[in-house]
C-alpha cells in the first residue's frame, strides 16, 4: 500500500509537471507571437479582400523621409493595383507639403500605375489640406476631389534658416570656423550671409519651383486655368481650386468609392510600419542628421 501510494504521487507530480510545461509553452509561444506582431514580422502587407473593391492609400502628415515617405505610399499604391478585384484607387491627402524629392518619387510612380494599368482609376480626395508638395502628389492622379473648405495649392519651394551674427556680437561669442573647400560652409548661419550663396541658393530654388510646375502642368493639363498667381505660392479653398482647374470636384472618399468608382467596399492598403522598423528607421535618421553639415537648412515644398 505505502508502494503504490509513493507511485502515485509519483505519478501526480509528473502529470502537475507535463501540464506546467504546457501552459508555460503555450505561454511562450503567445507573447512570442504578440511581440512579433507588434514588431511588425508577421504582416505581410497584403491586405486583399475577395470581391471586387475600391483600394484605399493615406497619405497624412508632411513629407518626409523619416516620416511619411515616398517608399511607403508606393508600395501601398503598388499592392492596390496589383489586386485583380481592385476596381479603382484612390489615394486620399492630408498634408502641407514637405521633401520634394519624396513628393517626386511618388508622382513619377502614380504616372507610371497609370501607364502599367490604363483600365484601373487613380483618384485624389484631398481632407483638410493639400498643399506644396501634398499638391505635387496630387496632380498626377486622373481626377482631383475636395471638400468646399479644403486648403489646395501652394505651388512654391521655400528654404528658410537663422543668422545668429548679430546675437553672437551682443554676447562677445567668437565664431571660429575651419573648412577645406570655399563653400563647405554653405549659408552657416553663425558666419554673415554669403551673396555669392544665397544666389546660388536661390538658383536651386527656382530649378526645383520649375520642375514643380512642370509636373502641375503635365498631370492637369488643359483642365488648367493658369493665372498670375497660380504658381506664386497661394493657396486656394476647396471651392476656388475648382473653378482655376486645380480640382476636378466635391467628394469624400466614400462618396468616390460609391458614386464615381460604383465599388463601395473599401481595402486599405497603407502599409503599417512594426515598432522594430520604426526604431531601424528613426535611429538610422538620427545618425544621418548628427553627421550632416547641413542639417540645420530645410528646403521643402511647404
Amino acid at each position: 500500500m505505502i508502494e503504490k501510494t509513493l507511485l502515485a504521487a509519483v505519478t501526480e507530480q509528473r502529470r502537475a509537471r507535463r501540464w506546467g510545461i504546457f501552459f508555460k509553452l503555450l505561454g511562450f509561444g503567445y507573447l512570442t507571437l504578440l511581440l512579433l506582431s507588434l514588431a511588425g514580422w508577421l504582416d505581410d502587407g497584403n491586405l486583399s479582400m475577395v470581391g471586387r473593391h475600391t483600394a484605399l492609400v493615406e497619405l497624412s502628415g508632411t513629407l518626409a523621409s523619416n516620416a511619411v515617405n515616398a517608399d511607403d505610399i508606393i508600395t501601398g499604391l503598388q499592392d492596390a493595383f496589383d489586386d485583380k478585384d481592385t476596381a479603382g484607387v484612390i489615394l486620399r491627402i492630408n498634408s502641407p507639403g514637405g521633401s520634394p524629392v519624396q513628393a517626386g518619387r511618388i508622382y513619377d510612380e502614380m504616372m507610371r500605375l497609370r501607364r502599367k494599368h490604363p483600365h484601373v482609376p487613380l483618384y485624389v480626395v484631398v481632407d483638410d489640406i493639400c498643399a506644396s508638395g501634398g499638391y505635387y502628389v496630387a496632380s498626377a492622379a486622373e481626377r482631383i476631389y475636395v471638400d468646399k473648405a479644403s486648403l489646395v495649392g501652394s505651388i512654391g519651394v521655400i528654404m528658410d534658416g537663422f543668422g545668429f551674427t548679430g546675437s553672437m556680437q551682443k554676447l562677445g561669442v567668437d565664431r571660429r570656423l575651419l573648412i577645406s573647400g570655399a563653400n563647405k560652409a554653405f549659408l552657416d548661419p553663425f558666419s554673415p550671409a554669403n551673396p555669392r550663396q544665397q544666389a546660388y541658393a536661390q538658383s536651386m530654388l527656382d530649378e526645383i519651383h520649375q520642375q514643380f510646375i512642370h509636373a502641375v502642368r503635365e498631370g492637369r493639363g488643359a483642365r488648367l486655368k493658369e493665372t498670375p498667381d497660380m504658381f506664386s505660392g497661394l493657396i486656394w479653398t476647396g471651392a476656388q481650386s475648382v473653378q482655376l482647374g486645380l480640382a476636378d470636384g466635391f467628394g469624400s472618399v466614400d462618396s468616390v468609392a460609391r458614386d464615381v468608382i460604383h465599388a463601395e467596399k473599401l481595402v486599405d492598403y497603407t502599409p503599417q510600419p512594426g515598432l522594430a522598423d520604426r526604431f531601424a528607421h528613426q535611429f538610422g535618421m538620427t545618425l544621418a542628421r548628427n553627421f550632416n553639415p547641413l542639417s540645420w537648412m530645410d528646403m521643402r515644398l511647404h
